[in-house]
């Protein structure tokens, strides 16, 4: 191992791909993209984003004041006439689908709300990529939650069963078989690019939505209440939002990179069998290491770690269906991508709070708290010889 101090102006995340190219990025009011809109414009790109307005208030999009920084345009996924306009209009090199309905509970309540926006939403972005006539790579994200969850000790790979319990979880394992009828027959000949991501539960400063575990965290820590857990025995793969992300933009990145070599050109109009596809062309899961599959409990006591307060267990057997041990393989990842994670369960959650009390201290400092934490990570993952970030 080389002794010289390390260099972060040395490297180019992502091969410098990003550097004046168009993104579209569907979802970017949301807490997930937001946080990948601040990373692209970080890599020199040129984002168009694809959203409804912000649902929570506060919202990151809000407080990155992205509205200003990006060309955003508020539209719904269930209007095929938009997307396609919005798309033809952009003409993007690479293509993020990251809008959804993604709360469990509230998928209860709204079952056709949840369908029209998961499942057809992503049939009308892949149709409008149909008529896209130039290269570019296109990352359609949908969850972990998409397989039929048998609540085994057991890490979930990509060729497992998809399925689902809740309308949420269901339509999400649709969309997937969506994403690979479409990719398998309009995309043979096509320059377009087709990879589906599926990522374990994120956290990161910023996500204000209900019903998910830290934002109830920060706001009863922030009322001086204890904060009410229903559900402390259930595990899930935790993970910062900046590790699935990182995926996500390696995995276009190595699509576009890779379009005239690995891309071969068919005869016919239907794609060949899943056997010769190129690999890359498939779904990649994107989570943690086995040490960050932990139970709600823990990762509540690991936030009182960084913001002391207390919880109470509000558990309730008679409550809505929700799984209670899911976890991720991300082998297939590591072997074709060569991606791996770069922060640990404990770093994952002390980054979280300590963006969530500076913002609390001084509103004005989440954009700079965000930048600063995506420059943080992209060192780490640089001193550790992540393929990315090399």
């Amino acid at each position: 191992m080389s002794s010289q101090p390390f260099n972060s102006s040395a490297f180019q995340p992502f091969s410098g791909l990003y550097a004046g190219k168009t993104v579209w990025l569907s979802g970017a009011t949301g807490f997930k993209g937001s946080w990948l809109a601040e990373w692209l414009l970080s890599l020199g790109a040129r984002v168009h984003g694809y959203s409804l307005r912000p649902d929570t208030t506060p919202a990151l999009f809000d407080q990155l004041r992205l509205e200003e920084r990006i060309e955003n345009e508020i539209a719904d996924v269930r209007d095929p006439a938009a997307v396609r306009k919005s798309i033809e209009k952009a003409q993007p090199d690479f293509v993020f689908h990251l809008a959804a309905q993604a709360l469990v509970r509230y998928s209860y309540e709204h079952p056709l709300e949840t369908y029209a926006t998961n499942v057809m939403g992503t049939a009308h972005v892949l149709e409008a990529l149909r008529s896209l006539e130039k290269n570019c790579a296109a990352v359609i994200v949908t969850t972990d939650k998409c397989y039929e969850n048998r609540e085994m000790d057991y890490a979930y790979a990509e060729e497992d069963h998809l399925g689902g319990h809740d309308p949420y979880s269901s339509s999400k394992g649709a969309a997937e078989i969506v994403i690979s009828a479409y990719r398998r027959s309009f995309f043979g000949q096509s320059p377009v690019r087709i990879a589906s991501a599926r990522a374990g539960n994120v956290i990161g400063g910023g996500d204000w939505a209900l019903d998910r575990i830290v934002p109830d965290c920060i706001r009863a820590l922030q009322r001086g209440e204890a904060i009410a857990v229903r559900n402390p025995a259930a595990t899930r793969p935790w993970q910062h939002v900046l590790e699935p992300l990182s995926g996500y933009l390696w995995l276009a990145a190595r699509l576009s990179a890779n379009a005239t070599t690995d891309h071969r050109p068919l005869t016919s109009a239907l794609r060949p069998p899943s056997s010769v596809l190129c690999p890359l062309d498939s779904a990649f899961n994107f989570g943690p290491e086995k040490e960050a599959n932990r139970n709600v409990g823990e990762l509540v006591c690991e936030v009182l770690k960084s913001w002391p307060g207390r919880w109470d267990d509000q558990s309730n057997p008679n409550d809505f269906h929700e799984a209670k041990l899911l976890m991720l393989s991300t082998a297939k990842a590591k072997k074709i991508l060569h991606w791996q994670p770069t922060w640990k369960f404990e770093t994952a959650i002390a980054r979280t709070v300590e963006w969530y009390r500076g913002v609390n201290e001084n509103a004005a400092s989440a954009e700079r708290l965000t930048q600063r934490q995506i420059t943080e990570y992209v060192v780490a993952a640089a001193k550790q010889g992540v393929s990315w970030a090399r």
